[in-house]
């Protein structure tokens, strides 16, 4: 029986010898097997994930982790705050969970944690609303405005995309029970253009992997298959293109009039990355232009993301996976077809199957639909 385990809220876009160092390293610090809350075929960034989301679930099964469950695509294509929440509260969900583990740019956990309170600190958000109010984007006001109520170190903290991830953790954590597991960084930088050793990064591996060149270096399991957002570009302007303003102020972090430069913008261009440059400010920064896309191809509005899913869907399992399993105190979905029956469930499951067919449209060779019915879960023992 499993009685102590950590969990990881990732995206594994592809799976690569950092995660593999990560998952191990993780393993290592809490002494207990890996959950891994994994993005399935959509990511924060906004775009559809490079490689099919059982080919990653069984790549990390095979690397480290012992239980894959996929977060939601209502969350997975969120800003930082939501994502975190909604990953905490699947890894929450598991009573052998003790730990969440997530990598950063710093192991300092008291610089991280000062920087998760000033979030809701009000002298912080002050300044920040005046430094936005002053044309800043929201990811800088926010950090200069912490290093002038905390201090630079703190401020600098939240330069990082996953350190900024890893203060939404935090805060999620508060009131689980689950203590915070920072893990150090190794190799390369996040987004990073040079490789360090066999490690690179996610971003430059998708690069490598989308212009067919060799990434075993870096990766311990490489697809056969690629997706590309460039194959979805007729699709995408399709479904804008029916959308009405009214459509468009339902969507997550649209607001102020957004709806309507979107509207605007759709009708006088005709590519995604038109559309987002005429839309994109300080302000609204391309990541969350392009998670409002997503959300809007996918149907994700404001009210579905504000919600509590309630319910785990599994991908894999090794046999301490299975142990792990014992303990969830919620739905754990293992047959997409019998928990559509769940009103509750399907909601949020429907976007699932949907990424999932849509992402299938992303590969040169287009994939059928319904893997989600069809795919079995995978199992590693």
């Amino acid at each position: 029986m499993v009685y102590v385990a950590v969990a990881a809220v990732c995206e594994f876009n592809p799976f690569h010898n950092g995660h593999k160092y990560f998952l191990e390293t993780a393993r290592s610090l809490a002494g207990g097997p890996v959950l891994a809350v994994m993005s399935g075929s959509v990511t924060q960034r906004g775009e559809f994930a490079v490689a099919d989301k059982f080919f990653r679930a069984e790549a990390a099964l095979k690397n480290g982790a012992d239980l894959v469950a996929e977060l939601p695509a209502v969350y997975a294509a969120a800003n930082a705050e939501r994502f975190a929440r909604g990953g905490v509260r699947a890894a929450a969900a598991f009573g052998c969970v003790t730990h969440l583990a997530f990598g950063c740019e710093t192991d300092d956990l008291g610089l991280l944690c000062a920087a998760a309170d000033a979030v809701d600190d009000e002298r912080v958000q002050k300044i920040t609303a005046e430094l936005m109010r002053q044309g800043d984007y929201y990811p800088r006001a926010f950090s200069s405005a912490v290093g002038r109520v905390l201090g630079e170190s703190a401020g600098r903290v939240l330069c990082s995309p996953n350190n900024i991830l890893a203060v939404e953790y935090i805060r999620a954590l508060r009131g689980t029970g689950i203590a915070p597991l920072p893990v150090l960084r190794a190799g390369a930088a996040h987004d990073g253009e040079t490789p360090s050793g066999s490690f690179a990064s996610a971003s430059y591996i998708r690069r490598l992997l989308r212009s067919g060149q060799p990434v075993d270096k870096y990766m311990p399991c490489v697809p056969h298959e690629v997706a590309d957002p460039k194959n979805l570009e007729r699709a995408m302007l399709f479904l804008l293109r029916r959308m009405t303003p009214r459509d468009l102020a339902q969507l997550p972090e649209v607001g102020e009039g957004l709806e309507n430069r979107l509207a605007d913008a759709v009708k006088k261009h005709n590519s995604i990355e038109e559309i987002i440059t005429a839309v994109k400010t300080k302000r609204y920064t391309h990541a969350r232009i392009r998670r409002i896309l997503l959300c809007a191809a996918l149907g994700i509005t404001e009210e579905l993301q504000a919600r509590h899913a309630g319910y785990v869907r599994v991908l894999g399992f090794s046999r301490d996976g299975a142990e792990m399993l014992k303990t969830c105190r919620c739905e754990a979905v293992t047959s997409v077809a019998r928990a559509m029956q769940n009103d509750e469930i399907r909601v949020f499951l429907e976007k699932d199957v949907l990424a999932t067919d849509l992402c299938a449209l992303a590969f040169d060779r287009i994939k059928p639909c319904s893997s989600d019915y069809l795919t079995k879960i995978i199992k590693t023992f």
